[in-house]
């Protein structure tokens, strides 16, 4: 397939426009017109409380949650109602219905305290359910704590999300780059090659603070967390600061970066639609991009894609960024026949089986596990990483508030625009942590 002929597709991939309308899954039995919203919904098999569900979804194609759903109604004759929103609103539409007492029984957050819609921070302010041991067995281990409140459970992980640059193979043959740098160095070279032949190397979503966060938590990898793992703890206690810690080194490597020519041009207000452009369209070999985006666009373009780490510097070993970094949560606000019954859609999803379908349809690695030799083939260049554990989780999970990652997208931004110095960004987000 010509890899210019589904590229106008995939500008939903990352950002979408609103998404109208809820789609009902009814099961072989019939249910009542109820659905959702705590109020105990249809019913399909005796005791099979309907339940709603809202998600993020960036496109139409983009249906893994609703395909789980769906299957699961068709087995059980639950009727379950899917309300898809699209990923620039979701957060917003999280806390505003849980606030206002009218969202959806069941609803995928994020793990830990860093973001509006973390998984802690809602348990504590009440909106969330304890949910089952079953659901606890699958929080990988050294995870828990973005998952518990007061020994309890609140949110069931959905699978093993690597997050990488995702390398466009094709797109990097065409100038030459005959293989992803192995070092920083090398990147550095590479970013001159790209231009040369003119791409970039990196498409960044320069005017989005979550993408410049994304991107620079990558390059924090190799740069803070393979040396300290518990980074973040440390920096908990008053121990270590973002102002002298590696930190620094991963924001003086972007503006390294920026200076070499590395990212495309414009990219202070770069958006989503410039990586799916640049990616998609091969006018550049990589982007920072949760690495499921690898499949859709082989598959939209025809271009081969994989999975690989942010190069690590001279001296350092490579390392990259996995976690549980989506979860299932039941809203504390549900009827208690809602929530039993969302608790059981939880058990099946956890079982390996289903656990295994779903990390295929979503373009992740099972939560059940990873087994190298079972891996998509997309993540091979990092499946040593990550069956060695050479890898951390998001760091932004575990800080205390939004506020530290917002002052590091935004810091970033300011790196590319000059507004801001290295100096003025750590400080900022030392200042946001207290």
């Amino acid at each position: 397939m010509p890899q210019h002929t589904r590229t106008g597709q995939l500008r939903w991939m990352f950002l979408a426009a609103p998404l109208a309308g809820a789609l009902v899954l009814a099961g072989c039995a019939g249910g009542s017109d109820d659905n959702g919203g705590g109020d105990g919904g249809a019913t399909g098999e005796p005791g099979n409380a309907g339940f709603s569900v809202m998600v993020a979804q960036a496109n139409d194609e983009d249906d893994f949650y609703a395909q789980m759903l769906e299957k699961y109604s068709e087995e059980t004759g639950t009727e379950i109602e899917v309300i898809p929103y699209p990923s620039d609103a979701y957060n917003t539409q999280v806390t505003t219905q849980l606030q206002a007492g009218n969202a959806a029984d069941v609803m995928i957050l994020a793990p830990g305290t860093g973001q509006p819609i973390s998984v802690v921070t809602l348990a504590e302010a009440g909106f969330l359910e304890p949910l089952n041991d079953s659901s606890a067995s699958l929080v990988p281990a050294g995870a828990e704590q973005e998952f518990e409140v007061d020994g309890a459970i609140y949110a069931q992980p959905t699978a093993l999300t690597p997050v990488g640059m995702v390398f466009n193979v094709t797109a990097a043959d065409e100038v030459g780059v005959a293989e992803y740098p192995s070092t920083y160095e090398e990147l550095l070279e590479a970013c001159t090659t790209a231009r040369d032949g003119g791409k970039s190397f990196t498409v960044l979503a320069g005017g989005i603070p979550f993408n410049t966060g994304l991107f620079s938590m990558l390059v924090s990898a190799t740069r803070v967390y393979a040396e300290d793992p518990d980074w973040n703890a440390q920096r908990a206690a008053g121990d270590v600061t973002f102002a002298d810690s590696g930190w620094r080194d991963v924001l003086e490597d972007i503006v390294e970066m920026n200076d070499s020519g590395c990212f495309q041009d414009g990219a202070a207000g770069g958006t989503f639609d410039n990586i799916t452009a640049g990616l998609g369209g091969g006018t550049s070999l990589t982007a920072s991009v949760p690495g499921s985006a690898a499949a859709s666009i082989m598959q939209a373009t025809g271009a081969t894609l994989n999975v690989q780490a942010f190069p690590p510097a001279q001296g350092q070993e490579a390392f990259t960024v996995t976690g549980a970094n989506y979860a299932w949560a039941i809203n504390a606000s549900s009827d208690d026949a809602v929530k039993a019954s969302a608790q059981s859609f939880l058990d099946w999803v956890a079982e390996p089986e289903n656990a295994k379908e779903y990390a295929e349809l979503s373009g992740a690695v099972p939560i059940t596990g990873i087994v190298t030799d079972e891996l998509l083939p997309q993540f091979e260049p990092i499946g040593e990483l990550l069956s060695s554990g050479s890898y951390a989780g998001l760091p932004n999970a575990t800080w205390p508030n939004p506020a530290v990652y917002e002052a590091l997208g935004s810091g970033v931004q300011g790196l590319l625009t000059g507004q801001s110095t290295v100096d003025s960004v750590l400080e900022s987000m030392d200042a946001a942590w207290g």
